[in-house]
């Protein structure tokens, strides 16, 4: 996809629990660094757990680290917003301004950017690497009111999910990506859809990820497609150097 003729009327929200601000500060000074430039003139709203300078900034306080919570600060950073759409940006991703400034979904629709590469920091010779159909909510972007919408729906069902015997480990397990796991909560289904930037963002998998914690760590696998060099970012070993100070 190429670039939209006209503005997009998209709120990025980052969100973050600061935990890898705190790791790896010079990482995160690059992905924010980064951030800035590829959303261009959007409004960015931060909600955070500890206080940050960045964008506009809602703290929520030390809420902890779980799949719920990443929501819990999506939903707080899609109500401040005031544009249509909204975008998610989290804080280890470069991501490319085509990501921003490329689509929007024309009805109530998740739109799901497929053009990411994967950089694992422990692989040798450092790659990247592309898995096809794999849904993650930081490259999403929807309707403002929509995801609200499904947000809320999703919380107000956790009191009937303990009823029917759940835990918050339970719970949390089934808290995914918008447009996948609406059936495992029991709420209503909805729609979404996958769309191709024309220049990817770089996710790096690294050991201080949430997703390390609870996906197997270094058990991870890479995608079956795996490059050296891609055309606007450079050598894979070269991209790395903004996460190994």
């Amino acid at each position: 996809m190429y670039l939209s003729k006209e503005p997009l009327d998209i709120t990025v929200i980052y969100y973050t629990s600061n935990n890898l601000e705190e790791k790896n500060p010079y990482f995160v000074k690059n992905t924010k660094r980064q951030l800035l430039k590829a959303i261009g003139d959007h409004p960015l709203i931060s909600v955070s757990q500890k206080p940050m300078d960045f964008g506009q900034n809602i703290c929520v306080g030390d809420i902890g680290r779980s799949h719920r919570n990443i929501y819990s600060q999506i939903l707080t950073g899609c109500k401040a917003s005031k544009t249509a759409y909204v975008a998610m940006a989290e804080d280890d991703i470069l991501y490319s301004y085509n990501h921003f400034h490329t689509y929007v979904p024309r009805r109530n629709k998740f739109a799901y950017d497929m053009a990411k590469l994967s950089l694992f920091t422990w692989t040798k010779p450092p790659l990247f690497s592309f898995r096809t159909k794999r849904l993650v909510v930081n490259q999403l972007i929807a309707p403002r009111q929509y995801l609200i919408d499904a947000m809320e729906e999703r919380f107000a069902r956790i009191p009937e999910l303990k009823k029917l015997g759940l835990d918050d480990d339970q719970i949390n397990s089934r808290w995914g990506d918008p447009g996948r796991y609406e059936n495992l909560l029991g709420v209503t289904v909805r729609k979404r859809e996958e769309f191709y930037s024309s220049v990817p963002s770089i996710v790096f998998t690294h050991e201080n990820a949430f997703g390390y914690e609870t996906n197997h760590g270094k058990r991870k696998m890479m995608g079956d497609i795996r490059i050296v060099e891609e055309a606007n970012w450079g050598r894979a070993e070269d991209v790395l150097k903004q996460y190994y100070e």
